[in-house]
């Protein structure tokens, strides 16, 4: 070896050498347990923005809106005309105004045409938010799920369109389809699951400690995009993640499966609105 190479080996062993033994011997980070004390410190109200969301929704409660000039404080989601708390750990359920299982977003939907006489078309437009654009649906979810937050997923699958809609929500986890020939089921069946640096939760196991930590969480606030987000919204952006087409926005498909997960849920505590990435 030239003296110039054996010179530089010398040095590096030098410095491997001078090294603190307590930092050769430091484990990896957690990745999981360091997330999970950033989401402990945001979930104060102080410091989660969902909390606004929950705030434009409170305010929205109460506006008078539409021909009717009312506001929604008379809506019924399952507990009684205005009866907000508990009521969206029992949904979707279903109504018998409506004779449809309906989830928050599709009862809140009604309520504005039915009790409010409200054009629900810019509504619909603006379900998603983003920068500039409030969503009404968004923050009104945000305020109505916080009324059961701490409490525990009660879901109602006693009646005949109940049960109907749990067997096609449990149907459509499991079915794949299109040219990737993905399912819900394909991310989320399996303990300790991983896509990239992400873990993915564990959705079949009734009761268990993954589906009732991630349904109890939504809606949340996504620090990577800047908004607070529904299920509606999270069911919209899986199926885009396995390149089917766009789901419609309040469709009975998708409340089926929501009334699948939430009953794969069933005891979880909600603690809404959450914080993720």
């Amino acid at each position: 070896m030239k003296p110039r190479l054996i010179a530089i080996a010398a040095l590096a062993a030098g410095v491997v050498l001078a090294m603190p033994h307590h930092a050769a011997a430091q484990t990896p980070v957690d990745t999981e347990k360091e997330l999970e004390k950033y989401r402990q410190m945001m979930s104060d109200p102080m410091s989660n923005p969902g909390f606004l969301n929950v705030d434009r929704g409170e305010a929205l409660w109460g506006t008078k809106r539409g021909t009717k000039n009312v506001s929604l404080e008379t809506c019924d989601l399952g507990k009684g005309p205005g009866k907000l708390e508990g009521a969206y750990a029992e949904l979707p359920r279903y109504f018998a105004d409506t004779d449809k299982v309906m989830d928050l977003e599709q009862r809140l939907k009604h309520c504005m045409e039915a009790i409010q006489g409200l054009d629900t078309a810019d509504v619909v437009k603006r379900r998603f938010g983003r920068e500039g654009q409030i969503s009404d649906m968004e923050d009104l979810v945000a305020f109505i799920a916080n009324k059961s937050s701490g409490m525990k997923f009660n879901p109602q699958v006693t009646h005949p369109k109940e049960k109907e809609a749990y067997a096609v929500g449990e149907a459509l986890f499991y079915r794949r389809s299109d040219f990737m020939d993905f399912s819900c089921s394909t991310c989320h069946s399996e303990d300790d699951r991983r896509i990239r640096l992400q873990g993915l939760p564990n959705l079949v196991k009734a009761k268990g400690k993954d589906v009732q930590a991630t349904m109890g969480s939504w809606p949340t606030y996504r620090v990577s995009q800047s908004q607070l987000r529904t299920m509606q919204h999270r069911l919209w952006d899986c199926y885009r993640q396995m390149r089917t087409p766009e789901p419609v926005y309040l469709s009975e498909g998708l409340t089926a499966l929501t009334l699948f997960l939430v009953k794969q849920a069933e005891g979880g505590e909600l603690q809404v609105p959450s914080i993720k990435r």
